[in-house]
């Protein structure tokens, strides 16, 4: 006893309570070693409601750093404030999923010198493991951390401030990122468990007075939609899945943004239970509807790279059959094991769908950038039957057009589009066709919906862009696809 007594160390409580990584936000940066001319990155799973991209530029610029290449998963209205750090040269590149907002719109004029990179949330995940992005500072948003850096998006503490659920775009950045840190507004003592970050891949922990609006999480494109039109698309994507000959014991699922994507899975639930038909797993954006077929025993095992809403959050945290997983697992094409690669159906918004059933999800009919890349082209490519929900026109534009404004997914990984007026099927897949025929589904050809569409508004004129490449779109193999260029006129 004597002899252990005698020992020099500090007691165990502290220790679990103080950590020499929980130090202050430009404490952290300046140990980071960060230079000029480095890769910092961020998550987007805040989404609207994120303060973390703001918080941490603002205080770069404060310490004079210059020419960083911003690696963020995606970027979004809330992040406007970067246009005053691009034109002042503290940010001068940026890779990213999207864009949206007046940040978008200054850079679709031209703001940057640099075109921005685009890339799927599964070819970033692949490029981040094989160094093609090579991050030097992660700095993620952490709804809970522990002192080591044990972090997660969710919290058992009653002190919770700032729940965004999955924190999976963020996992391989804190993998592979030479210097991680950690930004929570609540520490939790040690062990934080589970956890989606571990303790061994972090360097840093900051604790600040908010992270995020997790309010916020659940609007724009993942809103629960109540527009009739949207209802009207979900509820034929419905059809299409229910008489696909896919719709049976075991399949899986995944729905991507948009209101009338996100809405078809609830169009599918009665048929469901009435022929007693149970899916494996539901995957990737986990929303509200998606939890409670699960805990209706519809759905067996829900697959979450990105919570939804604040109903998935909390079943991540409470549900053992509610799986994290990382953006690698999720959808990376270099990953034999990641989850897209074993997906049957898939249901997925547009902006426009040309007549060789290219999909733009990215790029507005007007030439501004306002939306994601997101997983579309990973999950089309993917899944057994790819399912597109796209109004024929919106507002007095047509969606339906000969070409994409910008190519995002190719023609030949959709398998159908629907649209308010009818369904047209990729003619690589007379078998669906021939299925959707027999259940007396309207199935037209594609080029008839999109002259349909101009006999309502006319054929669109050319927008006016101009020579500056101020984007760059890269395919799921790393190679360039599309270029966005300028929008020459702001007055147009």
């Amino acid at each position: 006893m004597n002899h252990i007594a005698s020992k020099n160390i500090e007691p165990r409580t502290n220790k679990l309570t103080n950590s020499h990584k929980v130090v202050g936000l430009e404490e952290a940066i300046r140990r980071t070693n960060l230079r000029n001319g480095m890769t910092i990155s961020f998550h987007h799973h805040f989404r609207g409601g994120d303060k973390v991209v703001n918080m941490v530029v603002d205080k770069l610029a404060q310490m004079g750093y210059k020419d960083l290449h911003l690696a963020a998963s995606s970027l979004t209205d809330v992040h406007e404030p970067l246009i005053e750090h691009i034109r002042n040269g503290v940010i001068t590149r940026i890779s990213t999923s999207g864009l949206r907002g007046r940040l978008a719109q200054e850079i679709s004029f031209g703001l940057m010198k640099e075109p921005v990179v685009f890339r799927s949330h599964g070819s970033r995940a692949s490029a981040i493991a094989n160094s093609e992005i090579h991050i030097d500072v992660a700095f993620l948003a952490a709804s809970s951390s522990d002192p080591m850096g044990n972090a997660a998006g969710y919290s058992r503490s009653a002190n919770a401030k700032s729940i965004c659920g999955s924190i999976g775009y963020a996992l391989p950045d804190a993998q592979y990122a030479d210097k991680v840190v950690i930004i929570t507004d609540d520490l939790v003592p040690y062990p934080n468990r589970p956890s989606g970050i571990v303790e061994m891949d972090v360097d840093y922990v900051v604790v600040v007075d908010s992270v995020g609006d997790s309010s916020k999480i659940a609007s724009g494109a993942i809103r629960d939609t109540k527009n009739p039109r949207d209802i009207l698309l979900a509820q034929q994507a419905a059809k299409v899945i229910i008489n696909s000959g896919y719709f049976n014991t075991g399949f899986s699922i995944q729905t991507g943004s948009g209101g009338a994507s996100l809405a078809a899975v609830k169009y599918i639930r009665q048929s469901m239970i009435d022929r007693n038909i149970k899916a494996s797993f539901a995957l990737g954006g986990i929303t509200a509807h998606m939890v409670r077929m699960h805990q209706e025993g519809l759905i067996e095992r829900l697959l979450d790279v990105q919570s939804f809403d604040r109903v998935a959050a909390e079943s991540l945290m409470s549900d053992r059959m509610h799986k994290e997983i990382s953006s690698i697992e999720y959808a990376s094409p270099t990953e034999p094991g990641s989850a897209t690669h074993f997906l049957d159906i898939v249901i997925l918004s547009a902006l426009e769908v040309d007549t060789n059933f290219n999909v733009n999800v990215l790029v507005g009919s007007d030439g501004i950038i306002r939306g994601a890349i997101g997983g579309h082209p990973d999950t089309a490519a993917d899944a057994a039957l790819s399912i597109i929900v796209c109004p024929l026109i919106r507002g007095r534009i047509p969606c339906v057009v000969d070409k994409v404004t910008t190519l995002i997914t190719p023609g030949n990984t959709v398998d159908v589009v629907v649209t308010e007026y009818g369904i047209a099927v990729n003619p690589l897949r007379p078998d669906i066709k021939q299925k959707l025929q027999e259940a007396k589904l309207n199935i037209l050809d594609i080029n008839t919906l999109k002259e349909k569409a101009e006999q309502i508004i006319g054929k669109p004129q050319p927008l006016p862009f101009g020579n500056k490449t101020i984007g760059v779109v890269l395919g799921r193999d790393g190679s360039v696809i599309d270029e966005i260029k300028n929008i020459e006129a702001k007055d147009m």
